[in-house]
């Protein structure tokens, strides 16, 4: 990550707007994150502006509606989260977290895309 800060729920919701969009106006972060879940104009408002301040957005000033971007690319956040979650939850050990997330809930192409990426990894090493 850019920044040593983790997103919190909030923020990973605003993040997955944003990244998906590439950049977007509070009001248009607000009409897709409200398809989903009640939340109202000014808490996106507010969680924008404390992520812009936190260093995780980016806002373009330059129109009356200000433009924000993410500052964090999605696969580094992910990727850090993940890291964390091992380390916290699973003791460090990822054969655990996996075997954890794919215990009956993992249907037979995911079983084959997870096996393919495997095998490309063992073939780097």
């Amino acid at each position: 990550m850019t920044t040593n800060l983790k997103p919190t729920q909030a923020e990973l919701q605003v993040l997955q707007v944003l990244w998906r969009r590439q950049q977007a106006t509070v009001r248009e972060v607000h009409e897709v994150l409200s398809q989903h879940h009640k939340t109202g104009y000014t808490t996106v408002l507010k969680i924008m502006q404390i992520m812009f301040d936190k260093g995780l957005l980016a806002r373009d000033e330059s129109s009356r509606a200000h433009i924000y971007s993410a500052n964090i690319g999605k696969g580094e956040t992910q990727g850090e989260m993940v890291r964390d979650m091992v380390s916290r939850v699973f003791g460090g050990s990822t054969s655990q977290m996996l075997v954890s997330a794919l215990n009956g809930k993992t249907s037979k192409k995911e079983i084959a895309e997870i096996r393919a990426i495997l095998n490309e990894l063992e073939k780097k090493s």
